[in-house]
């Protein structure tokens, strides 16, 4: 372990009242929707709510996606979302014109990679769904993004993650941990998604996490991975494959960039980073900086390379990215174990459940 990581770790222990604090209030507001003190609204189609226990990425975009590309084919599909550090409030629908200054970075994603679905943003999403179905009258099924904690809606169907290698069953509050939800809550989703397990996650593996996670009655439990495909020019679209010849200079303000690093040091010669803070607004200062920073790079085959989320946050600089070799790296969620064909029907089940129930 390291000073930083240490000291890191050491500070947190020492914020343990405020967790005790933090923790004894969640747990009153969780008593007071169970005792139907606090309401929840119902809503007459169905909802999807994809969430975490935890501070931090647990792969909730991509989870998101998967449900997208899974639905849209056949349903009318929309998204909402808070919108985290946008620079606007309440109810959005994102537009043409939308950036992700106005709709926050992750659904801004959304919209650029599926335009023809409906994507919102809503710090309340008992309010936004109203007004979604208002713009979007036509509307058959609503993906909530980060919305496990927010008691006020009470989905469908929850789909809760957790990450491998930080499951929330051995988590503690915030701040002393990374808990925003008390562990008991996990008893309220139908279906639990370990995320990501390494490529070669083995059913050995698989069990014993399954053997932590079956106390809390999830009725199905998988396991996905991050599969991250080819690479991709920020303002041009073109493709360029990894190569164990290249240095890369990594850009990425991420919550957990560890999974991103290994499999740039696994598929590059080398690479250096430069790294912000979880959802950081991209300025001229740091286009400039990343600018110096590649140009030190002594090598031949070098590139720039970043996330999908901090792409939408730089491409406001699109004419001064024409002619830098930026590169994105889009990642999709893999189902380990054959197991999505299991889930895509219990999704689709769900929908058609609640479609007879309605009628």
């Amino acid at each position: 372990m390291n000073f930083n990581s240490f000291f890191l770790r050491s500070f947190r222990i020492l914020l343990l009242p405020f967790s005790i604090l933090y923790g004894f209030a969640i747990i009153v507001r969780n008593w007071m929707y169970n005792k139907k003190i606090l309401r929840s609204a119902e809503f007459n189609l169905p909802v999807i709510c994809v969430g975490n226990l935890v501070m931090g990425g647990t792969g909730k975009s991509p989870m998101v996606e998967y449900l997208i590309e899974l639905l849209y084919p056949k349903f009318s599909v929309a998204t909402i979302s808070r919108g985290y550090k946008r620079k606007t409030k309440g109810y959005a629908l994102a537009n043409e014109n939308t950036t992700a200054l106005e709709i926050g970075d992750e659904p801004m994603q959304f919209h650029s990679k599926f335009p023809d679905v409906a994507v919102a943003v809503g710090e309340e999403r008992v309010v936004a769904i109203p007004q979604l179905l208002h713009d979007k009258p036509g509307t058959e099924v609503i993906i909530l993004d980060d919305a496990f904690q927010h008691r006020a809606i009470k989905a469908g169907l929850n789909i809760l993650l957790t990450e491998c290698n930080n499951l929330f069953t051995q988590d503690f509050f915030f701040p002393t941990g990374d808990l925003r939800d008390q562990r008991i809550s996990a008893k309220r989703a139908e279906i639990i998604v370990v995320t990501k397990c390494p490529m070669n996650f083995s059913v050995s593996e698989k069990e014993k996490i399954k053997k932590q996670l079956k106390k809390y009655k999830a009725k199905y439990i998988f396991f996905t991975t991050i599969e991250y495909q080819t690479p991709y020019h920020i303002t041009t679209n073109n493709k360029k494959t990894l190569s164990a010849k290249d240095e890369i200079l990594l850009v990425y303000g991420i919550a957990n960039p560890l999974p991103l690093k290994e499999y740039i040091s696994e598929n590059s010669a080398a690479y250096e980073e430069i790294n912000y803070s979880d959802h950081h607004i991209f300025s001229i200062d740091d286009l400039k900086d990343i600018g110096k920073k590649f140009e030190k790079i002594k090598a031949n085959n070098k590139f720039i390379l970043t996330t999908e989320k901090d792409a939408v946050r730089l491409i406001k600089f699109k004419d001064q990215l024409a002619n830098i070799p930026l590169y994105v790296l889009p990642v999709r969620q893999k189902f380990l174990f054959n197991e999505e064909y299991e889930l895509n029907e219990l999704v689709a089940d769900f929908i058609s459940r609640f479609k007879k129930e309605d009628n």
